[in-house]
């Protein structure tokens, strides 16, 4: 774990150096609001790594509150709907995160998606008023599967019985999508020529996201004592999870286009919400679950 923190640390401050080298704009004075933020960030995960698998849970327990706190401030919604909105944060979310403690994979990736698939649409029709009820129903199973069920797989890792070895498995996650992240963005400033999807993603380009995900695959297989398998292995899931994190993220683009917002808030500085900043985890998280499940199997 030293050496974890060290390595972040130096990355951090290498890039205060080089935000220091650069000329005044608007672009420097974004990417110190970034760098400042992660500073903050690398504290909390570091905190949250020394307490462990309890640690981890109840980070990401905040995250998850945080995060359906700002995807229900833009979505459909109406008075009546208060009470299915306080089952969701106060019911569902300690529920499911309770349930990725006990290590029952049964239990924790059933209980809380069927749950709201049954009953999300029944109370939300007791309420009497169907103004926009699809667009209700569909958007709030969206973010519990979103904002809850899929960033629970984060802790989760730590109850699978390879994660011996601290919080290795989810801070090898969590530095594969942001770096890859990080990476698309420089690569797609520096010889990005080719927009991807300008009507979903204005700044995503060809170039930024082979760049990006080939980079991230190689720091995987660098970073792969981290992980139960080798250099090999540890490419090959460094580069699924930077897939399904750009897709995750995508996805989240084309959402934010549809609300016609550009970020989810304004919570971290330089990067938006959480839920700009996790948009890279949601769906990569459940994948390199089953990834390292399955291949811990054999």
């Amino acid at each position: 774990m030293a050496i974890i923190a060290i390595g972040i640390s130096g990355a951090l401050m290498l890039a205060n150096l080089v935000r220091s080298l650069l000329p005044a704009s608007s672009l420097v004075d974004n990417l110190s609001a970034r760098i400042q933020s992660w500073w903050r960030i690398a504290v909390v995960l570091a905190l949250a790594s020394l307490a462990g698998q309890i640690g981890f849970l109840v980070l990401f327990a905040a995250v998850s509150f945080m995060a359906l706190r700002e995807f229900s401030a833009v979505a459909v919604s109406h008075p009546t709907d208060r009470h299915v909105s306080a089952a969701c944060f106060f019911v569902l979310l300690p529920v499911q995160y309770a349930l990725a403690g006990t290590g029952n994979v049964v239990l924790f990736t059933s209980i809380v998606p069927l749950t709201s698939v049954a009953l999300v649409p029944v109370f939300t029709a007791l309420t009497a008023d169907s103004h926009a009820y699809l667009a209700r129903v569909s958007e709030r199973i969206f973010a519990i599967v979103v904002c809850i069920y899929c960033l629970s797989y984060v802790p989760a890792l730590l109850t699978l019985p390879v994660a011996q070895d601290g919080a290795q498995l989810p801070l090898f996650l969590i530095l594969i999508t942001q770096v890859s992240d990080v990476l698309q963005y420089i690569w797609g400033k520096a010889v990005g020529a080719h927009l991807l999807a300008p009507h979903v993603s204005p700044s995503k380009t060809v170039e930024g996201l082979i760049g990006g995900i080939g980079c991230a695959t190689a720091l995987g297989a660098a970073l792969s004592w981290m992980t139960p398998f080798g250099a090999v292995h540890a490419a090959a899931i460094a580069f699924l999870i930077s897939l399904t994190g750009f897709l995750g993220g995508f996805v989240m683009s084309a959402i934010k286009r549809d609300f016609g917002t550009k970020d989810w808030s304004g919570l971290l500085p330089g990067h938006g919400g959480i839920l700009d900043r996790v948009d890279s985890i949601w769906l990569s998280a459940p994948v390199y679950f089953y990834v390292v499940r399955a291949l811990a199997v054999k």
